[in-house]
């Protein structure tokens, strides 16, 4: 069973987040590099789960169903 990956942790600075061991930071147990794997927040902000595309439709062209020849 996978952990639920939290959005807004308290001390995101004092976990790996690069597996889901979720490891202190000063013991690193599955060795996935040298240093710890930051929390998305960290790096993006704390809208980080707001990023991304934004949702499109297909385009027309691909939506019309062609004839049968």
């Amino acid at each position: 069973m996978v952990k639920k990956f939290p959005a807004a942790p308290r001390h995101p600075e004092r976990i790996c987040w690069g597996c889901d061991q979720y490891c202190a930071a000063n013991d690193m147990r599955c060795g996935n590099g040298s240093d710890r794997t930051p929390h998305p927040a960290e790096l993006f902000g704390d809208d980080w789960q707001a990023w991304g595309p934004e949702p499109s439709s297909p385009p027309a062209a691909a939506a019309r169903i062609l004839p049968a020849d």
